[in-house]
């Protein structure tokens, strides 16, 4: 039988149409079906993965205590059969070439990880868009030709051994906030490479509304404390602040970016209340 290259893992949670979603756009990718298998973690609540696509994928699902998606990552790896991990969100859909692309980025660089590119499937959406922004201006700071520091959890590949020997995700992060960010820093930190790939698109389906907006980077803002507060334990360095630039550079970005001339101011303001959220979490997290 061919090898499994691929194990694609998505954790989720309450989300059952859009796991519907992203398993439809998993079934339309442009690479062998006998190359890779999807694994479905189910993050504290039973349930059995879509039914229709079983002709279409290798499916297998399971089921976690509730204790949040980088846990489930884990899990998914855990029992996962591919050379290499894809992890994916359920709210996300992949390119046709998504795992063409990510094979031949990993294949190149000896035991890196993959970071892809991930546009907002919603530019009428404001929140979404402005959201989306926020990550485009934190690859573009962070990455580089020479290398890559900031890869997103929901479009990012590695090989499952070196993921496994550097320890996975941290599973002392509850939410969808800094996770990613944290297996990064111990992935560089391990003298592995990081390598963001624009090719291996995957597409965001996020509809907010303001006040799920606000939750959303004040989630962030509680994940970056915690994030401190765990590489301090390993490094008395710990992480250095940002310099005023880079948030001048947040709030000025959308005037650098495609948005349309009349709708960058809006975005700007939208961006500040990310940063403003941010601080908020950042400081509940601090007196918790």
């Amino acid at each position: 039988m061919p090898e499994v290259v691929f194990s694609i893992v998505i954790p989720t949670r309450g989300r059952p149409e859009s796991l519907q979603r992203c398993l439809q756009a998993i079934a339309r990718l442009g690479y062998a079906r006998e190359r890779f298998e999807v694994v479905v973690v189910f993050d504290g609540e039973p349930a059995e993965a879509p039914r229709g696509l079983e002709q279409h994928l290798q499916i297998r699902s399971l089921t976690q205590a509730h204790t949040g998606p980088a846990a489930a990552r884990n899990t998914g790896a855990a029992i996962a059969c591919g050379k290499y991990l894809a992890f994916i969100d359920d709210d996300c859909e992949p390119a046709a070439n998504w795992l063409t692309e990510l094979e031949r980025a990993l294949d190149a660089t000896t035991e890196c990880a993959v970071g892809g590119c991930v546009i907002s499937a919603l530019p009428g959406d404001p929140y979404a868009t402005a959201s989306q922004m926020l990550v485009d201006y934190l690859c573009a700071y962070f990455n580089s030709d020479a290398g890559a520091c900031f890869l997103t959890s929901n479009n990012l590949a590695a090989p499952r051994r070196v993921f496994l020997e550097v320890g996975g995700f941290d599973r002392s992060f509850p939410l969808a906030a800094a996770e990613d960010r944290e297996l990064c820093l111990r992935w560089r930190r391990s003298g592995r490479p990081l390598v963001y790939r624009e090719s291996a698109v995957v597409h965001h389906y996020h509809a907010m509304n303001l006040r799920g907006f606000l939750r959303q980077h004040y989630g962030y803002g509680r994940g970056a404390r915690h994030l401190r507060r765990v590489i301090a334990k390993s490094d008395a360095r710990g992480i250095p602040m940002e310099p005023l630039h880079f948030y001048w550079g947040i709030l000025s970005y959308p005037w650098r970016s495609s948005a349309r001339p009349f709708s960058r101011l809006r975005l700007s303001a939208l961006l500040a209340l990310t940063q403003a959220s941010t601080v908020a979490g950042f400081l509940r997290e601090g007196l918790a």
